[in-house]
């Protein structure tokens, strides 16, 4: 027969894992989600189209009083969506207890939550435009949340982990050249555009704008030196974006390719 305090413990610990199983993605035996992580991803993507359009004065003026209820509403079913997963949390060993809720409430995951309800009840009263402006913006942070219900996020997390050094040396190599064009299109164009390349933090915009190959005309130089130079530039920045691309593209290969070996000896065993 088990102790009484067991009893009283079990139906607490059988509904918890219910529900652990409902909101953790990585604990689902079955493919794909559950209706409950369906249920929120779709709220994720409302609450962000919602934000986006309130941005829009036209949009807004035409029922200001839906966006605010709207909002209202998905902050209470975020928060008890975060409540639920503190609470579930404990079903994972790393989280049990109140030192572990404490743990998983300053996990990642669990800090993009967070910051996806704070704005709702930090702009209740707000007076200061930018403030508002800038805790809204905080609310497009819920996008992010939909990572964690792909398994896409994870392959894509530990593919940039893996390739860490090559990228850390593409960013090198990158910083490199923009110090190194900044500074020789300043002394190619300084005087004779002193507004523009007075200096090698003013040139530092039009080295950016031509390494990315983004090329936004606004500043441009005018003399033979410095057009034969932007032109070598231009060149040099379609291998500069496509030594990440080619390290991250491979990188994410490679973990999908792993991911569906694992999938493979998993459905032959």
């Amino acid at each position: 027969m088990q102790p009484l305090d067991s009893q009283k413990a079990s139906p607490y610990a059988g509904w918890r894992r219910r529900l652990y199983l409902m909101l953790e993605p990585t604990a689902r035996q079955a493919p794909g989600l559950s209706i409950i992580n369906r249920f929120i991803a779709g709220l994720i993507i409302l609450a962000t189209a919602l934000t986006i359009l309130e941005t829009e004065p036209v949009v807004r003026a035409l029922a200001p009083s839906l966006f605010v209820t709207a909002e209202a509403v998905l902050a209470l079913a975020f928060l008890v969506e975060y409540v639920a997963r503190v609470i579930a949390a404990g079903e994972d060993p790393r989280y049990r207890g109140l030192a572990g809720r404490l743990r998983f409430m300053v996990s990642p995951w669990a800090i993009f939550d967070l910051l996806a309800i704070l704005p709702f009840f930090l702009t209740m009263g707000a007076v200061n435009a930018f403030a508002l402006r800038l805790l809204k913006l905080i609310r497009l942070l819920r996008l992010a949340r939909l990572g964690h219900f792909s398994n896409a996020i994870g392959d894509l997390y530990q593919a940039v982990r893996g390739r860490r050094y090559e990228l850390t040396v593409s960013l090198m190599v990158a910083v490199a050249l923009l110090i190194v064009t900044s500074s020789v299109i300043y002394v190619l164009e300084a005087s004779h555009q002193p507004e523009a390349f007075g200096s090698i933090p003013r040139a530092l915009w039009w080295s950016v704008a031509t390494l990315t190959t983004v090329g936004y005309g606004d500043v441009t130089p005018v003399t033979a030196a410095g057009q034969l130079f932007a032109g070598l530039t231009a060149i040099v920045g379609i291998g500069m974006i496509a030594m990440p691309t080619g390290i991250l593209a491979a990188a994410f290969s490679d973990a999908m390719q792993k991911r569906r070996e694992q999938a493979e000896n998993n459905n032959n065993k």
